[in-house]
């Protein structure tokens, strides 16, 4: 037997994200986001939702770039609490005990803890109801040489334990059970 729901977003599990912003050490800040994802691989381009109340959101329209900081089991504390605390009233970075890391190709800073960090500039704002949809380019990707495989050069995921988002729950990334294509590959 199936249900019928009033609409709504059950698009889950979706990335925990903490998303780093500001073009100075006063303005930075940090806030945790789901409403956020893929666009296009080439050119490489993402998005993250943010409601305009929210403190980040001025800066990042202000500044037209971001970026995103993948999460792990040992930063879900902080990936919860950025989430439910405002920039307004404190300094995440220092709450938290995070390094802002100085941006490559953007001002925003990254979350040096985080295994993986996406610069953004944002090439189109959207306004869309409840969230207005900031869309980017991906200008540079940082990623924690922990995570990357010697002789692939691949990260690797399961090591950074990533940390996702469902329903109002965090959950960490499950067993791999199959890669890309491998229904129809030929066995040997």
């Amino acid at each position: 037997m199936k249900q019928n729901w009033r609409p709504g977003t059950m698009i889950y599990p979706l990335p925990a994200i903490m998303v780093s912003c500001g073009s100075n050490t006063e303005e930075a800040n940090i806030f945790t986001a789901s409403w956020v994802g893929t666009i296009c691989s080439d050119p490489a381009m993402c998005y993250v939702s943010i409601r305009p109340e929210r403190h980040s959101y001025d800066i990042i329209k202000r500044n037209m770039e971001f970026t995103l900081n993948l999460t792990t089991e040992e930063l879900a504390r902080a990936t919860d609490w950025c989430g439910v605390r405002s920039g307004r009233d404190y300094n995440k970075f220092e709450e938290m005990n995070l390094t802002p890391g100085k941006g490559v190709k953007v001002s925003a800073p990254y979350i040096y803890e985080s295994p993986i960090s996406i610069e953004c500039r944002v090439k189109e704002i959207i306004s869309l109801g409840t969230h207005d949809m900031f869309i980017a380019d991906v200008l540079n990707v940082i990623a924690d040489e922990r995570f990357i495989d010697p002789e692939t050069g691949a990260f690797d995921m399961k090591a950074a334990n990533l940390l996702v988002y469902a329903h109002g729950g965090y959950y960490t990334v499950g067993e791999l059970i199959g890669t890309f294509g491998w229904t129809v590959k030929k066995k040997k």
